[in-house]
């Protein structure tokens, strides 16, 4: 049995949960109680020595960080994660994109608009400013991909749309606008719309507590 360890409010965790959708896998979410700091904890950290969500166990075979439990995953459904090496090399390149350079942005908004008022830690302005600067510089390069191509890595859905998905994921959350973002913003919703999406939420932070 698939189990993924993470929590509803963690976007690598949602990237993981849709992936393993999207290959047909059956899994069980464990919630790891990020508030408690139940993810540095002595049981977890024999899950994931990072003290980070999510991490899975498959049939005994444990895994972090997510891009890699997403091609791991991936495998279960051929071509969401593409066995042709060049195709291959632009799914990674654009997970690394994602990691690298979107997600940095999203998730300084997200903590300082949303999830440090509900824990009770000061909001950083500054770090809202620098998130919002790195989404002006990031986006525009995605908005320009998906103005050529259908998905991110080429005309294929693969796990590089996903992580994108499930990273610009809280923008109503975040009172981000995509109104500059027009294929960004018709992509994500087309996206949200399939069962891979679906099954996880029907929104960003649906049912959830931070």
């Amino acid at each position: 049995m698939l189990k993924i360890y993470g929590h509803p409010m963690s976007a690598p965790t949602n990237k993981v949960r849709m992936c393993a959708n999207a290959a047909g896998l059956d899994y069980e979410l464990v919630v790891i109680d990020l508030s408690t700091g139940e993810h540095k904890g002595e049981d977890f950290l024999t899950i994931n020595p990072a003290g980070q969500v999510p991490a899975i166990d498959h049939d005994g075979f444990r895994l972090f960080e997510s891009n890699a439990i997403s091609k791991y995953l991936a495998k279960s459904k051929p071509g969401l994660y593409p066995a042709e090496p060049a195709k291959q090399a632009l799914v990674d390149q654009w997970c690394d994109f994602v990691s690298n350079l979107v997600m940095p942005g999203i998730g300084r908004i997200l903590f300082n608009k949303l999830l440090a008022p509900q824990i009770g830690l000061p909001v950083d302005e500054a770090a809202i400013t620098e998130g919002e600067e790195i989404l002006a510089r990031s986006l525009p390069i995605v908005e320009s991909q998906l103005n050529v191509h259908a998905h991110l890595a080429g005309d294929d859905f693969t796990i590089a749309d996903i992580a994108l998905l499930a990273t610009v994921d809280p923008v109503e959350a975040i009172a981000l606008d995509l109104t500059p973002y027009p294929k960004l913003s018709s992509w994500r919703q087309q996206l949200r719309e399939q069962d891979f999406y679906t099954r996880v939420h029907k929104y960003y932070g649906e049912g959830a507590t931070a």
